[in-house]
C-alpha cells in the first residue's frame, strides 16, 4: 500500500477540473484545470484510450455530449483526437502527458482510469502501460484508482511506487444493468480493496452509511466520496469522508 499525499486531504478535489461551461471551462480541459489551480483545488480527472493506445483525459466513451462529433474515443487515434475541439472550450482533448505539464505538480491530481470492460472484468494492461509512458519523472503528487478492480491489480504491478483506489458504488440494477446481479453484490461490498493494496476508497456521495465503506475506514483506509453537488452534502459528507469530489459550487477548504 502507498500512501497518499497530504494535498489529497487538505484540498477539495475538484470534478473533471473546475470546469464551467458558462465561463469558457469544459470537464476535463486545460482551461477547467487553470481554473483549478489558481482557486488551489486539487484535481479529478478521467482516462480514456485512443485506438492506437494513448491516454486521452476525457470522460465518456462516445464524443458526441462533450465535442459535438459523431463516434467513440476508442475508435480514434491520439492525433485525431486532439484536433477536436470541446464544446464550450477554446482547446482540443488532452493527452494525458500534456496534461500533466501543464499541472506541473501545483496541486494534486486523482486520476480515474476509464474501465474499458464495461462488465468490470478482466482487462487488458493497455491502460495501464498508456499512464506509464506518461509519468515517468513526474514529480507531482499523483493518485490513480478504478471501478475494475483488475486494472487497478495491474497497476500494483506495473506502477508500485504510485497510490492506488477503488472508486465504489452500491451497485444498483438500475446504474449498472451490464452487470450480472451476483457480480454486482461482490462488488458492494469492496473485497478487493485489500488484494489490490488500495490505501483509499472514493464512493457514491449517497451511499456513505454502508456497512462497506465504515469496514474500510475502520482499518485506517482513507474514504473519498463522488459527487458533491451544494455546501449542504459537503457538509454532511464530511462525517464520513475525508475529502470530496465537487462540482457545481466552490468547496470549502
Amino acid at each position: 500500500m502507498t500512501k497518499l499525499d497530504r494535498g489529497f486531504f487538505t484540498k477539495p478535489i475538484s470534478h473533471r477540473t473546475l470546469h464551467d461551461i458558462a465561463d469558457g471551462r469544459p470537464e476535463n480541459s486545460f482551461e477547467g484545470a487553470q481554473a483549478a489551480i489558481d482557486a488551489g483545488y486539487a484535481i479529478e480527472i478521467d482516462l480514456q484510450l485512443s485506438s492506437d493506445g494513448i491516454a486521452m483525459v476525457f470522460h465518456d466513451y462516445d464524443l458526441e455530449r462533450l465535442t459535438g462529433q459523431k463516434g467513440f474515443v476508442q475508435n480514434m487515434s491520439a492525433a485525431e483526437l486532439s484536433q477536436i475541439q470541446l464544446l464550450h472550450g477554446e482547446r482540443a482533448i488532452p493527452k494525458f502527458d500534456d496534461f500533466l505539464n501543464v499541472i506541473d505538480g501545483r496541486v494534486p491530481l486523482l486520476v480515474e482510469l476509464k474501465a474499458q470492460n464495461l462488465t468490470l472484468d478482466e482487462e487488458t494492461d493497455d491502460m495501464v502501460n498508456a499512464v506509464k509512458a506518461c509519468v515517468d519523472g513526474y514529480t507531482g503528487p499523483l493518485a490513480f484508482m478504478s471501478f475494475n478492480p483488475h486494472m487497478i491489480e495491474t497497476f500494483a504491478l506495473v506502477l508500485p511506487e504510485y497510490p492506488r483506489g477503488l472508486v465504489t458504488d452500491p451497485y444498483t440494477q438500475k446504474d449498472w444493468p451490464m452487470i450480472a446481479d451476483d457480480r454486482r453484490e461482490t462488488l458492494a461490498k469492496i473485497p478487493d480493496y485489500e488484494r489490490v493494496g488500495a490505501s483509499f476508497i472514493s464512493h457514491n456521495v449517497n451511499d456513505l452509511q454502508s456497512d462497506a465503506v465504515a469496514k474500510i475506514k475502520a482499518k485506517g483506509g482513507a474514504v473519498f466520496c463522488w459527487t458533491v453537488r451544494s455546501k449542504e452534502q459537503e457538509q454532511d459528507a464530511r462525517k464520513i469522508a475525508q475529502n470530496v469530489t465537487f462540482e457545481k459550487y466552490l468547496a470549502k477548504f
